[in-house]
């Protein structure tokens, strides 16, 4: 009977469960959707066992549906990150867990603990200098904020190493995921540093360390009867979904860049070495005692979803073809694509979108281009930093998520940047990873085997350089032109909500 692999990724808008073979082929998959909170303008965040965990329990009983359970050899866990859910001893959350860089509440905590340990030392010593991305400064929200939260705080996880700990038992977290908790991990050590943790979360308990394919432990009885999962299936402690999503497409060598078309849009670069920047995270790779840089915006798919809900729920099928009615740079409008702040390259969580040049003659067609091209742009500034970090320039860009679907976005993203994208055969998602992870981390599949082929090679119009270099200049400008503005209106927008 074939062994079967099954990896389960906790999105931003949905989960996804993917059984595989050792080989990579696909056997099934189910999804479900869900939401994440948004309480406050800025803040984001999600009820991980109303959410993640149902999640977990209505895919893996779907999944196990359609086969004999005990095919099953492995599993593995993604999931967005990194998050900051807080629970006591006994595993119980003790409020919603906090999302990763989209939610921009600790803006202070940043700015204090940068001053605290200092700039350079921070990206010396961590990789990455702080932003909305980072854990530390939302624990020290959390602590100032919701003191009785705090108070009884004695562990913190991550979506996927919660699931691991409802299926294990274990508290463990993954090196990637932990390189991403700034400033709690020496990205040179591949270890806690404990200076700042003792600093920073002194009665918190911290996980046991281990490498995203690494065994975490084994499915207990008590979850077995909860998923309909077997009793002691292996469990790889998994990763930052994006992580486990550039291995799925083959993102292995150093150059080779993943480009995530997903509620946010995403970037994960394989290094040579340790290399650092202030504008990009730094990051422990998937593979032990790799190197990864990262960037991500703060919108994407979200954004054009936004579209969507405001033209009526509107399908995207149509939006796309009015889209492609419209022209490269949408008959002279432009978009900055900051309806929930940015992170790469701004860093700005009180930035805010703006449409400009609208005229009576523009139709929704060319609004949603220019939303597709000011995400474009917005690439193309984060490639030209990546480029210029002396690391080693973008070899190849595989490009991966929903949003590569229907030709045209990737089409304008190749035009905007100049840049070939290859699109894989399989673009699953990050459960792909995970299963491939699960696999490594029973040694069933080779760490050095690739399950993606290439299915699609987008090459850029040459005929679009001109008005896309034009807008490209006037979209940097108007960011700086209108940030005074825009924080002004910010403001007024928090402080409604308060009120």
């Amino acid at each position: 009977m074939t062994k079967l692999l099954l990896g389960i990724d906790l999105g931003t808008a949905s989960s996804k469960a993917v059984v595989t073979t050792f080989e990579g082929e696909f056997i099934c998959s189910e999804t479900v959707p869900h939401q994440f909170l948004m309480p406050r303008p800025g803040w984001a965040e999600v009820d991980a066992e109303d959410v993640w965990w149902a999640d977990v329990v209505s895919l893996t009983q779907s999944v196990v549906a359609k086969f004999n359970k005990n095919d099953l050899a492995a599993m593995s866990i993604s999931g967005v990150g990194p998050c900051l859910l807080l629970c006591d001893e006994y595993n119980s959350p003790l409020r919603p867990a906090i999302l990763y860089g989209i939610d921009m509440r600790a803006t202070s905590e940043i700015t204090e603990l940068t001053q605290r340990y200092g700039a350079t030392e921070i990206v010396n010593r961590g990789g990455t200098a702080l932003s909305t991305q980072a854990v530390g400064p939302k624990m020290l929200w959390v602590s100032r904020n919701e003191p009785e939260v705090w108070e009884k705080t004695r562990r913190w996880f991550n979506s996927n190493s919660y699931i691991v700990a409802r299926l294990t038992g274990e508290y463990v977290l993954d090196h990637h995921t932990a390189s991403q908790c700034d400033p709690l991990y020496d990205i040179r050590n591949f270890d806690w540093y404990q200076p700042w943790v003792d600093d920073l979360c002194p009665a918190i308990n911290m996980p046991r360390l281990l490498w995203p394919s690494e065994i975490a432990g084994e499915v207990t009885h008590e979850a077995a009867l909860l998923t309909g999962l077997p009793e002691g299936l292996p469990v790889s402690v998994g990763t930052v979904d994006a992580w486990a999503e550039a291995f799925s497409a083959g993102v292995r060598k150093p150059g080779d860049l993943m480009l995530m078309y997903g509620s946010t849009m995403f970037m994960v670069q394989v290094l040579p070495g340790l290399s650092t920047s202030p504008m990009l995270w730094t990051t422990a790779g998937v593979l032990p005692n790799t190197y990864t840089f990262a960037a991500g915006m703060a919108t994407s798919g979200s954004l054009t979803a936004w579209i969507s809900t405001i033209f009526g729920g509107e399908s995207f099928d149509n939006l796309v073809k009015e889209a492609e009615q419209s022209v490269p740079g949408s008959h002279g409008l432009l978009t900055l694509p900051y309806f929930a702040g940015e992170r790469t390259p701004v860093f700005d969580p009180q930035a805010r979108g703006v449409i400009a040049g609208l005229s009576l003659r523009h139709t929704r067609g060319d609004l949603f281009r220019s939303v597709y091209e000011g995400i474009a742009f917005g690439i193309r500034q984060i490639l030209e930093i990546f480029d210029g970090t002396g690391a080693g320039a973008t070899q190849r860009i595989f490009a991966v998520g929903g949003g590569t679907r229907g030709g045209l976005w990737t089409q304008i993203v190749s035009d905007v940047t100049r840049r070939t994208q290859i699109i894989p055969e399989q673009t699953i998602g990050a459960s792909y990873g995970d299963a491939w992870l699960a696999g490594v981390g029973i040694g069933a599949v080779d760490p050095t085997s690739d399950w993606s082929k290439p299915a699609e090679i987008v090459q850029p119009n040459d005929s679009t350089s001109e008005i896309y270099d034009q807008l490209f200049a006037t979209y940097k400008e108007l960011y700086v032109s209108t940030q005074s503005q825009v924080h002004t209106l910010a403001q007024i927008q928090e402080d409604e909500v308060i009120k």
